[in-house]
């Protein structure tokens, strides 16, 4: 049985960027985009993302550890129902400070909150989640229980493409907030909406010039 699942795994991989460019290629200029419905792993967490060894450096070893565990599980005997190949989705990242207001100052990395995630296909469903976290705890011993599988459904944002070093987000940030006054809408960071990125560039391994993240603002449209 296990033999024929393999032979029936498609040879072509997806990749959720090229299929999805509407939500991971947007041009340079603000858009709108209604999210739907879509399957991550997340870790919750807080603190300065750039601290050495610290807790979102933890959180995106533990996230990309089970990712893989599920996309080689075709090489083993629990190969999920519906299994086909795919490339692995980008790293994001949605953060906030305090209470999430739409005036976070996000110069005080210290004071990050943050929900660190990675996409996963449709047929990861929370039995394969909870396989691969025994899986990662038994062969890596990392602790998964901070990993959650959650389906998560953004609905409407701004988004935009920013070029460039994180430092100087705030300026497409800036375009962003006019973009949503001039079109209608307005900023609708909250407690449970948050300000969103998406990371296509690995800044240990690219010109952070020109590295590419997705930022993304929940909004809601005027009355």
């Amino acid at each position: 049985m296990v033999d024929e699942m393999k032979n029936q795994v498609n040879l072509s991989k997806v990749d959720y960027k090229k299929e999805y460019k509407d939500l991971y290629v947007p041009k340079g200029i603000p858009c709108v985009i209604d999210i739907p419905s879509i399957p991550f792993i997340t870790v919750l967490g807080k603190g300065n993302p750039n601290e050495e060894d610290g807790e979102y450096q933890k959180a995106v070893e533990l996230l990309y550890a089970i990712s893989y565990t599920i996309k080689m599980s075709k090489n083993g005997e629990n190969i999920p129902v519906g299994y086909f190949e795919y490339v692995v989705p980008p790293l994001e990242g949605q953060w906030w400070i305090t209470n999430g207001t739409a005036d976070t100052d996000y110069t005080k990395k210290s004071d990050f909150c943050w929900i660190s995630m990675i996409r996963q296909p449709d047929f990861v469903t929370e039995e394969v989640f909870k396989w691969a976290c025994k899986e990662v705890e038994k062969k890596k011993k990392l602790d998964t229980s901070k990993a959650e599988y959650v389906i998560f459904k953004e609905g409407l944002c701004v988004q935009c493409m920013h070029t460039g070093p994180f430092d100087n987000e705030p300026a497409t940030i800036e375009k962003i907030e006019a973009y949503i006054k001039a079109n209608g809408y307005t900023n609708d960071i909250s407690e449970t909406r948050h300000h969103h990125e998406i990371y296509l560039s690995d800044p240990r391994k690219c010109d952070v010039t020109k590295m590419k993240t997705v930022l993304r603002i929940p909004i809601q449209k005027n009355q």
